[in-house]
């Protein structure tokens, strides 16, 4: 994903035999959710799965929703990941903790309309990455796209990720979206067989495609 400009973000994996399969894609990230309440709940983690994805270039990343400081640090160190996203109500301070501690925070806010925006403002500064996901009465996974025109209206400097029901059809829109802070992609539920259990072929055709359309465009 380097080679179009954009980060890739596949979140919720479990299965170690389909994490390696995805590792293969060469994503720029993997996602981990230890959150209970999620069908993706990854449960007791293979350290051998983190370990290969580093050694391949890829970072893992653990989610968490709403964990207390010290858990939170706990798993971190556990698996030897660098990367945290917050997907909860978390502070602005935990998110400032983490970060001096060494970990790169990515921190989740679910948008509806411009007004989801002005929370986003007081964690400048704290985090090294935002995510703006859909909102809806669950924390991620919702298929739901919101409407990323509301993302004008950002004017921090705090590089971010869109997410929210991204699938393998939206790469137009994906290629056409324009903003300064724009870092890249996070996909999840609408590439799965099942939930944490993604579809590989289906995820190498989209790549292809962004890819693809990333070499047209420079053509002309």
């Amino acid at each position: 994903m380097k080679t179009i400009g954009l980060k890739l973000k596949i979140c919720g994996m479990r299965d170690a035999a389909n994490v390696f399969e995805v590792v293969a894609l060469k994503p720029d990230y993997i996602g981990f959710i230890f959150y209970l309440k999620s069908p993706r709940f990854v449960g007791v983690l293979d350290s051998q799965i983190v370990r290969y994805a580093k050694s391949q270039g890829i970072e893992p990343v653990a989610v968490f929703v709403d964990s207390n400081l010290s858990s939170i640090i706990q798993m971190l160190d556990l698996y030897g990941m660098t990367h945290v996203q917050l997907h909860g109500k978390e502070t602005p301070e935990t998110c400032r903790i983490l970060r001096e501690k060494g970990f790169k925070v990515l921190k989740v806010f679910n948008i509806a309309d411009y007004s989801d925006l002005e929370m986003v403002k007081i964690y400048e500064g704290c985090c090294d990455y935002f995510l703006f996901d859909t909102k809806t009465t669950v924390p991620g996974g919702s298929s739901c796209r919101f409407d990323w025109n509301i993302l004008k209206d950002y004017s921090g400097k705090t590089p971010f990720f869109l997410s929210g029901g991204i699938g393998p059809n939206d790469v137009e829109q994906i290629r056409s979206f324009d903003h300064p802070m724009f870092l890249g992609i996070d996909v999840n539920s609408r590439f799965e067989i099942q939930p944490a259990l993604k579809d590989v072929a289906l995820l190498n055709f989209f790549i292809n495609q962004l890819i693809l359309k990333n070499i047209k465009s420079n053509a002309k």
